[in-house]
């Protein structure tokens, strides 16, 4: 009877137990599905596990609302849930407590806090979770808001060589309208703004129909530059219309430095996806082209967050978590804003590109396109009328042409010339008899004729042929030297290669084939810069800075701090000294000789050398095809400043005798 009665006992022990357990493990499954569902962001599931009074405290739409505004608000990823196994978990009844800590990332940086869940058995549902403001944030009360914070930080400014800032961080006007003070003038009003603003009626009426817009509130329509002064006194003057002063990214020289500087713009998907792991997120700015873009890393701003609980009466009760912002470094340039306007002033109405460098240093001076466009268009509000009439015109205003190659002609030449020298495929002093202007190596090449310009009427040497522009003593020197030496000679200038500087320049090339394989015709004019012969505007004006800098070729640099740490050749000693000395001697006579075809550019008391090109565009002999006009020129005593510029569709304006004047104007005033 004692040992049936032993046994009764520890079987009411046993299931005492077992309920106590099953009891703590019911609750906690609910404890767990319901930080399950928090993880995944599914708050319905999470409603549905809260005790039913406070389910009629709260509906479950206001509660969805209240987690997907704060969570989604801060960006919280990552959340993590741990029980509190060093605490007890405290058991009454009906009641049960688990102390938990959960950790978070957010914009803000990581959030981490303990709490304690209180879970209550209902007769109909069983276990389920008392919620209140605290399972947000512990510090939370039931009014109370968590509000991000931003705290904007700078991006750095572009500035040239003399501290001149190329892209600022300025301001712009916000026209905008008050809807309560339109008054009876509302379709006067909308159609002078459409008109001044570039904006359809159409647009206005979709952002006065946004659905956050009141009576009272000013609805932005579109930005104005600053300067704009006169157009802000019109516009205001209208009834409702207003503005706002605004921080904005601003440049300065407009046309005169877009494609060099380039613009900033919203991040879009790809380029977020691209670099999740650098901070970005759906509302951050990023630099769309040139420097902007080039320089993103280095100039970028990274604004400061804070996430705060704010009570009722407004004011921040405490700050949860907080990353400092970070202001972008500044670039400053080698660029020299008065010589980058000036040429970009010669070049204005012209299609075509210009490069301006230091001859001793490397330094790039200027980079310059025409025609342009206004990359304050893009910070302001581009209306799709511009843009289509920037996409639309044969001029192509949006091509960055510095980074492209083009046909070089006759400014080619000195390659040539170099090669031979150093071959001794010819003899600078020997005069060479060519008669005529036309001229051919044998009857192999049927009825194909080299032609030349002027015939001097005289036997001619090196200088001779660089004064005239002589296309037939340069193609008899490239087939002098051969086939095989001349490309080699090519290839030790960089023909072929990739030029080492911030922008990605397209390759120079001798020939689509390059083993020349098109014969001697080919070889022939490939001497004088025809043929397949493409090179861009900075590897020219590099290639003339072997002639200054005893064969040396400089590398060129666009960061300040580049030229600074690391003023080197690009290539040493591709040709000796006395072969450098002697075709820049030659330059000289281009210009300084009266019968010498840059010879316009003469500049009385300063020396220069320089060489023109009129480069042919044409697929047959016969056909009558487009010029680009060039002149590289650089001033020689004491050489600080060496141009290349090179004018499209010159046929009917002289050739390249159209350009000489323009780049003499360019360095008769740098410097004044």
């Amino acid at each position: 009877m004692k040992f049936k009665k032993t046994i009764l006992l520890l079987l009411i022990l046993v299931i005492m137990i077992f309920t106590g357990c099953s009891k703590s493990s019911k609750a906690e499954d609910i404890f767990e599905s319901y930080f399950s569902q928090w993880q995944q962001g599914e708050y319905s599931a999470m409603y549905d596990l809260l005790t039913r009074d406070i389910k009629e405290q709260l509906s479950k739409e206001d509660f969805i609302k209240r987690y997907e505004n704060i969570f989604g608000g801060i960006e919280a990823k990552n959340i993590k849930v741990e029980i509190n196994k060093e605490e007890k978990t405290k058991k009454e009844d009906d009641r049960l407590i688990i102390p938990y800590t959960v950790k978070m990332d957010t914009l803000a940086g990581k959030i981490e806090y303990s709490h304690q869940a209180l879970l209550t058995k209902e007769k109909e549902n069983g276990w389920r979770l008392s919620w209140d403001e605290k399972m947000i944030f512990p510090q939370m009360e039931k009014n109370d808001q968590i509000r991000v914070e931003t705290v904007a930080a700078k991006r750095g400014i572009i500035k040239d060589r003399n501290d001149i800032e190329l892209a600022s961080n300025g301001q712009i006007q916000m026209i905008g309208i008050v809807p309560e003070k339109l008054g009876d003038q509302e379709e006067e009003v909308k159609k002078k703004l459409s008109e001044q603003l570039h904006i359809t009626v159409e647009d206005i009426d979709k952002k006065l129909s946004a659905t956050w817009v009141k009576p009272e509130l000013f609805v932005p329509i579109r930005a104005i530059a600053s300067e704009e002064k006169g157009k802000l006194e019109e516009l205001t003057q209208l009834s409702g219309v207003t503005n706002q002063r605004q921080s904005a990214r601003v440049y300065p020289l407009k046309e005169k430095a877009a494609h060099l500087v380039g613009y900033i713009g919203n991040i879009n998907q790809e380029e977020l996806e691209k670099l999740k792991d650098e901070e970005y997120n759906s509302n951050s700015i990023i630099g769309k082209s040139g420097l902007e873009s080039l320089y993103e890393k280095q100039l970028r701003a990274i604004d400061g967050k804070k996430i705060n609980i704010v009570g009722e009466d407004n004011k921040i009760k405490e700050t949860l978590a907080q990353k400092e912002h970070k202001d972008g470094q500044d670039l400053q340039l080698t660029i020299d804003v008065s010589l980058q306007e000036s040429i970009y002033g010669e070049m204005q109405g012209e299609v075509g590109t210009a490069v301006a460098m230091h001859p001793k240093t490397g330094e790039v001076l200027a980079l310059v396109n025409s025609p342009s466009y206004d990359p304050n268009a893009f910070i302001l509000g581009l209306s799709s009328e511009q843009w289509e009439n920037w996409n639309e015109d044969p001029a192509k205003p949006l091509l960055n042409r510095f980074t492209h190659t083009y046909t070089p002609g006759s400014v080619f030449k000195p390659i040539t010339a170099a090669i031979a020298l150093e071959e001794k495929a010819i003899d600078s002093n020997e005069k060479v008899n060519i008669s005529g202007l036309q001229w051919r190596k044998d009857s192999s090449w049927g009825d194909y004729y080299i032609s030349r310009v002027k015939d001097p009427g005289k036997a001619v040497n090196l200088r001779d042929a660089f004064v005239y522009s002589d296309n037939i003593y340069f193609a008899q020197a490239a087939l002098n030297t051969g086939k095989k030496a001349f490309i080699e000679g090519t290839k030790k200038f960089g023909i072929g290669e990739k030029i080492p500087f911030t922008y990605s320049i397209n390759s120079s090339q001798l020939a689509k084939d390059e083993s020349l394989g098109k014969g001697d015709v080919q070889l022939a004019d490939s001497g004088y810069g025809q043929g397949e012969v493409s090179m861009s505007p900075l590897h020219l004006s590099m290639v003339y800075t072997t002639f200054i800098n005893d064969g040396n070729i400089l590398q060129p640099t666009l960061n300040k701090k580049d030229t600074l740490e690391n003023t080197k050749p690009w290539k040493e000693g591709i040709i000796s000294k006395e072969t450098a000395q002697r075709i820049k001697d030659d330059l000289v006579e281009v210009i300084e000789n009266p019968e010498g075809t840059g010879n316009p550019a003469k500049i009385p008391g300063t020396t220069l050398g320089g060489k023109t090109g009129t480069a042919e565009l044409k697929g047959s002999k016969e056909e009558k095809g487009q010029e680009l006009g060039w002149f590289v020129a650089f001033n020689h005593d004491e050489p600080e400043i060496l141009v290349t510029m090179m004018i499209e569709q010159v046929e009917n304006k002289g050739g390249s005798a159209y350009v000489v004047p323009k780049v003499k104007k360019v360095i008769e005033n740098y410097g004044q």
